[in-house]
């Protein structure tokens, strides 16, 4: 069907628009968050796959499912690389303190451990787990992982994350009409199933 014209000339849907916008929008913030973990990324794929479920055009799951998975697969691969590279060169150094700031002593070395024990398992977990990745992506150069290993892990950690947050976020469009409507929902949820490991932990 063609697009509508106006006095201006061809009107783009607006949903088009969106998909413009959004999909390049969500590959940045997620690459952002993997590599600076305050951007809430999980919300962000939930938010997106809402959005995705309202949308008619063929795939828009499929498309955040990729976006969302490619993003975090290409941040965490640059943490790897700068764990490597700050063990191996002066100025790396600097790169890699700032990044150990966000893993304690103790997370660092439990990290190692269960590498160690567990294998690829420890890195799939740890995307899921909040606070649990950057430890364990430390742990991998630490633990002299070589890339080949660290990349197959993760392209099943990245893949299992964003269909996590996905499902959540078809769970919370599929409640409600609006999509904004199931955006609150999906980043409550979010929210709560990031709580339950804290929880847990606190309990034990």
């Amino acid at each position: 069907m063609a697009a509508a014209s106006g006095p201006a000339g061809p009107v783009v849907p607006a949903e088009s628009t969106q998909q413009a916008i959004g999909y390049p929008s969500l590959f940045l913030l997620v690459l952002i968050g993997a590599l600076v973990p305050v951007v809430p990324t999980g919300a962000l794929v939930s938010s997106a796959a809402v959005v995705a479920f309202h949308q008619t055009a063929p795939f828009s799951w499929a498309l955040v499912f990729v976006t969302a998975a490619s993003a975090a697969f290409l941040g965490d691969g640059a943490l790897y690389w700068l764990g490597r590279r700050g063990m191996r060169s002066r100025g790396g150094s600097r790169w890699l303190e700032a990044i150990r700031s966000r893993a304690p002593d103790a997370a660092l070395a439990s990290a190692r451990g269960r590498l160690a024990e567990h294998g690829v398992a420890v890195l799939v977990l740890s995307r899921l787990v909040p606070a649990g990745r950057i430890p364990v992506m430390l742990a991998c150069p630490m633990a002299d992982w070589p890339l080949r290993r660290f990349g197959r892990g993760n392209v099943a950690a990245c893949l299992a994350w964003a269909a996590t947050y996905q499902v959540i976020g078809i769970l919370g469009g599929s409640l409600f009409s609006e999509p904004w409507e199931g955006v609150v929902v999906a980043v409550a949820l979010t929210v709560v199933v990031s709580a339950v490991p804290g929880v847990v932990r606190r309990f034990r």
